[in-house]
């Protein structure tokens, strides 16, 4: 059997450097989950279907479990854990999905609140349909999606605007 392929991988994650020896195939999702300790990015389904594990790698939502951790060496990748502020204030998005209860078990939320930002910094005042169709790849299985859609659109009105991310 031959051995696993390590590669080194170098990033910024939610504004600090970190560094990694991993096996080549391993999915940034699992990077970031078993190697980096940042829990708040589920893993649902690995098969890009559900969206939870939606992260913003240089800026632009993608879902992590279909991102080899190599193809993340040298961007800039922002989790769930990385919206808050030092001092603990929630994102406006954050803000937003506790203000309309948009969330039950919670399990998709950092997948969804990642999405809403990227559905901010494409379209900072959305329509209702606008949510619906950004969100479209993102999967609750207990709110009946109408809390979130609601936090999405209060968020807009609130969000900063959108930064390119930090190198």
């Amino acid at each position: 059997m031959p051995a696993v392929r390590e590669v080194s991988v170098s990033l910024t994650v939610n504004g600090t450097h970190r560094c990694a020896e991993i096996p080549a195939r391993t999915l940034l999702v699992h990077l970031l989950r078993d190697h980096l300790a940042l829990t708040g990015t589920h893993v649902g389904c690995d098969t890009t279907q559900c969206g939870a594990c939606t992260v913003a790698l240089d800026g632009v939502a993608v879902k992590s479990c279909t991102v080899l951790a190599a193809q993340a060496d040298g961007c800039v990748v922002t989790t769930i854990e990385g919206l808050a502020s030092a001092d603990g204030t929630l994102h406006p998005v954050q803000q937003a999905f506790q203000d309309e209860h948009a969330l039950q078990c919670g399990y998709c939320t950092p997948g969804m609140v990642m999405a809403v930002l990227q559905l901010i910094a494409d379209h900072p005042s959305p329509t209702e349909d606008q949510v619906r169709h950004a969100l479209d790849g993102n999967i609750c299985r207990c709110t009946g999606y109408q809390n979130i859609v609601a936090a999405a659109l209060r968020a807009a009105q609130s969000a900063p605007p959108a930064t390119e991310p930090e190198r």
